[in-house]
């Protein structure tokens, strides 16, 4: 029974891993499409970072991508830069991609 216990910690150590990687590398795409946004904005680096960590905390708002695609389209909108949800969609896809790459590599 001993062995049954230990394969149940070490799945649970393991769903547990996995779920802190997804959380910092959705945190991590999150910030990489501010950062693209606050370039596509005109920002400055250092209002760039700042920014960057406003999409990240709007993520937090609702459950899945709907809430920062709405942020930064309404920044967007706000600031007369034209982009589609699917431009975005698709950055939010490139910047996915990044994260996990960037993650694989450390």
């Amino acid at each position: 029974m001993k062995s049954f216990t230990e394969r149940e910690k070490g799945f649970e150590a393991e769903f547990k891993r996995n779920q802190e990687l997804m959380f910092r590398v959705t945190a991590r795409r999150n910030r990489l499409l501010g950062l693209w946004a606050a370039a596509r904005l005109g920002l400055p680096a250092e209002e760039a970072e700042v920014y960057a960590k406003t999409v990240v905390a709007a993520d937090f708002e609702a459950p899945g991508d709907a809430d920062i695609i709405k942020k930064v389209r309404t920044d967007f909108e706000e600031k007369g830069v034209a982009v589609t949800e699917a431009e975005l969609r698709s950055e939010l896809a490139r910047a996915a991609a990044e994260a996990r790459r960037q993650f694989a590599g450390s």
